[in-house]
């Protein structure tokens, strides 16, 4: 049975709330690249996208990236983009250790972007890389043995649970 953390009616307030903040916080800027880690920041990241429509004034862009988020080695972008000057949001379902976010990076800081932020629904509290997560759905404590996981369906964040 799984243990739930975030319900699917949780889990939208949550990705609503974000976006708002997203927005709030990025008020000034034209465009906004959404990069999702793949695959559900991927989901995430359109999400995010669809709720910044009705209050966001600029554009607004999702691009994919893809690694091994175990053994983060080569990483690719689902389209090439020169990351001077842009404002970015990175974004994955669950900020475990601050890993694949770290690496993540490589990529973006090859050029000169104005601004990185970074999102997660959740996050877990004993990072072992120095990633700060800016936008953060739920936030919670846990051992190194439990697992999180962000259920997604016909891209559609349907929840989170823990084991």
């Amino acid at each position: 049975m799984k243990n739930y953390i975030l319900s699917k009616e949780v889990t939208e307030k949550k990705l609503r709330r974000m976006a708002l903040e997203v927005a709030e916080r990025n008020s000034e800027e034209k465009q906004l690249l959404l990069i999702g880690i793949k695959d559900n920041g991927v989901v995430i990241a359109n999400t995010i996208k669809n709720y910044l429509k009705d209050v966001f004034k600029g554009e607004i862009k999702v691009i994919e990236l893809s690694l091994d988020k175990r053994k983060p080695g080569k990483i690719t972008l689902s389209e090439n983009i020169d990351f001077t000057d842009k404002s970015i949001l990175l974004i994955d379902d669950v900020a475990n250790s601050g890993k694949a976010m770290l690496y993540s990076l490589k990529p973006l800081l090859e050029a000169f972007p104005k601004k990185i932020e970074t999102m997660a629904l959740v996050e877990r509290t004993h990072k072992i890389f120095p990633i700060k997560v800016d936008y953060i759905g739920f936030s919670i404590s846990t051992t190194l043995d439990e697992h999180i996981y962000v259920e997604v369906v016909a891209d559609k964040v349907i929840g989170a649970w823990m084991e």
